[in-house]
């Protein structure tokens, strides 16, 4: 088989149904399959959507599965991959889908025909658009001690002397390597997996694409942002964080502890952390000697010091 696509569920079944008549479009005429992992969403999300597979005749197209567990993305995700690679025909290519976005017509035959193409591509991602369609940055740098003096500065001048290590960097204009990519509308190598293995499973949310992409640079594979095929992509309607004054959840500063220290090390760590805290104390002077507000989220930095030195976000 060449490609089967996959979307993790959790408590947006309407969402996951609409995602998979969109791929259905291209999977099926490319002989793939789609499969539908429900990520103990415990609203009868698995059942609504088991049950429309079968009332819209999609059975010889589509797996739902039910994870049993929230284990977080990446989890639901090696679950479907599990389950592919058990099939007498397993996929050269998995193309992962948020139950959020919808690639537009052909973006999954363009995608394989582009990874055909580049044999050391061990993933790619599609231009992502919001759905009045600006687009959505997608294609990112590795996180790094600089990159979180950059972020913690919020400072004009200073973060363009250190913009060449932003993590969020413009939105290239045309078809190239970055380091990582969204998991929103991204395509991968079965044969990258089977070297470098699934998703780590430490991670809940946030941080596991980054992670898998760095172990993939390191093995000599290749990340690629492919603009000639697109998405459009909602965001965060599972994971709450639409809301960019909301409190930012636990599992977000465990994951970004444990990509860095897993990839870089305890010093790196202590380091990313020190540069980050000391940046977003001088913002913070500057933003009072000057009276602005920024969007960042709610109790952020008092939370961020809290998890990082303290005893860990404590209510």
């Amino acid at each position: 088989m060449k490609v089967a696509s996959v979307t993790v569920n959790y408590k947006t079944a309407d969402l996951a149904l609409r995602a998979l008549e969109h791929v259905l479009d291209d999977i099926v005429p490319l002989g793939g399959r789609s499969i539908v992992v429900d990520n103990d969403s415990q609203d009868g999300s698995y059942e609504k959507i088991a049950a429309a597979v079968r009332e819209r005749g999609w059975d010889e197209h589509v797996d739902v599965l039910a994870s049993g567990r929230n284990a977080g993305f990446g989890a639901g995700n090696n679950l479907a991959f599990r389950h592919a690679m058990s099939w007498d025909d397993p996929p050269e290519y998995f193309y992962l889908l948020n139950p959020d976005a919808y690639p537009d017509r052909g973006t999954v035959e363009h995608m394989v025909r582009f990874m055909e193409d580049h044999p050391r591509v061990g993933q790619a991602g599609t231009k992502v658009r919001h759905p009045g369609g600006e687009l959505r940055l997608s294609a990112f740098r590795f996180p790094s001690v600089w990159s979180e003096l950059e972020q913690g500065l919020h400072l004009g001048l200073a973060s363009r002397l250190l913009d060449r290590w932003k993590v969020v960097p413009e939105a290239p204009e045309q078809t190239g390597e970055v380091d990582w990519v969204s998991g929103a509308s991204v395509i991968l190598r079965r044969a990258m997996l089977d070297e470098i293995g699934l998703f780590d499973e430490n991670f809940f949310l946030y941080f596991e694409e980054t992670d898998l992409a760095m172990r993939a640079k390191r093995a000599g594979w290749s990340t690629y942002y492919v603009v000639e095929a697109t998405a459009e992509h909602i965001g965060q309607v599972s994971t709450g964080i639409k809301d960019t004054k909301k409190r930012r959840p636990r599992y977000w500063f465990e994951s970004r502890a444990y990509y860095l220290r897993k990839n870089h090390g305890r010093a790196a760590l202590l380091a990313a952390n020190t540069a980050f805290a000391g940046a977003y104390l001088l913002h913070e002077i500057r933003k009072k000697l000057t009276s602005k507000t920024d969007q960042d989220p709610h109790r952020f930095f008092r939370d961020f010091v809290d998890f990082n030195f303290g005893r860990g976000l404590r209510p």
